[in-house]
């Protein structure tokens, strides 16, 4: 049996055991009020709320986080994030970015950033290309060690993206959607959205051609991303540079999307790479390899519509039954 907590109740003037509730309250910051939901622990003998050690450092975290989202603000933790990412120290990064040489490190002390510098910031996590752009206009501003050092992080991080804006945002939404996705899900979540896509709406949804490598279709320039995770969740500072980039996808394209990670999604990559290699497309670009051997024919998205179409024949791809009646007879070659 879990031993309850226990605390000194004023009221009761006792130890009491109590719980803690989320209360909805009303706070004014900088001449706006919110509303808030904040943790507040009540005795269970009396019901009179209680101060616990540790509770008003709870609350001011909570009050934090819930405004930062409000406003839409910049975190301490991203603040992290992007001196890691870009190997800079917070006076370099303060002074890159063209602020004060220690804004950076109230920031992390806790102060709250204004709109407009932590748009900047969120500028630079998201764009190695806007932060080398930053990096060289405040070169003079930054000692040459920590510019050399800076730079060169930001153009290996720039070098990874070298794929088409609709991938972008593709990959985007799906880490909006998914808890996690490791390297070869992805791959084959998104060869299932252009086969699918590609039906729906006679054009492909992305300009990237995928190949036939030995653990199923690949697309080259999104494995040359991931590929340090090997089949490990992808779960880095490169991870938040993906977030929120997925505005311009349109309502069609996103509802391709949500279809095939609620279907394909809930598979593990080595399932949806077993489900590919009964395929056409896969089994076709791979003729006359043997089962281990490297290969970088492409799958030509013409054979990918084809074999889709020819599924949607058979299971209607436009809604989630469909496409799970086609995942179903495929596991039966499992």
């Amino acid at each position: 049996m879990t031993k309850k907590r226990m605390e000194f109740c004023i009221e009761c003037r006792e130890e009491v055991p109590y719980q803690l509730r989320k209360i909805q309250s009303k706070y004014r910051i900088r001449e706006k009020e919110y509303v808030f939901e904040i943790t507040k622990a009540f005795c269970e003998k009396c019901g009179s709320e209680m101060l616990i050690p540790g509770m008003m450092d709870k609350r001011a975290r909570e009050v934090d986080e819930q405004y930062r989202k409000a406003e839409n603000i910049v975190s301490a933790n991203d603040i992290n994030k992007l001196l890691e990412i870009y190997k800079i120290g917070k006076s370099p990064l303060s002074l890159a970015l063209g602020f004060g040489e220690i804004t950076i490190t109230r920031y992390l002390q806790g102060q709250i950033p204004s709109k407009e510098y932590s748009d900047v910031i969120k500028k630079a996590l998201e764009s190695p290309e806007y932060m080398i752009e930053q990096l060289k206009k405040n070169k003079e501003k930054i000692k040459e060690t920590a510019y050399e050092k800076a730079i060169k992080a930001a153009e290996e991080v720039a070098g990874l993206f070298h794929i088409s804006a609709k991938m972008l945002s593709t990959i985007s939404y799906i880490f909006e959607k998914e808890q996690e996705v490791t390297p070869l899900a992805l791959q084959k979540i998104l060869y299932f959205i252009q086969g699918v896509y590609m039906v729906l709406f006679d054009k492909p949804l992305y300009e990237e051609d995928c190949q036939a490598w030995v653990h199923g279709p690949v697309y080259e320039t999104v494995y040359e991303i991931f590929k340090t995770f090997k089949y490990n969740p992808i779960d880095d500072n490169r991870f938040v540079m993906f977030k929120n980039r997925f505005q311009e996808l349109t309502e069609d394209e996103k509802m391709v999307i949500d279809l095939i990670v609620n279907t394909f999604g809930i598979y593990s990559g080595r399932v949806l790479e077993i489900i590919t290699h009964y395929e056409e497309p896969w089994l076709q670009a791979r003729e006359g390899y043997l089962p281990t051997e490297p290969s970088n024919v492409v799958i030509s998205k013409e054979s990918i519509k084809k074999y889709f179409k020819d599924v949607h024949k058979h299971y209607n791809l436009k809604n989630i039954d469909g496409i799970k009646q086609y995942i179903n007879k495929r596991l039966e070659n499992i």
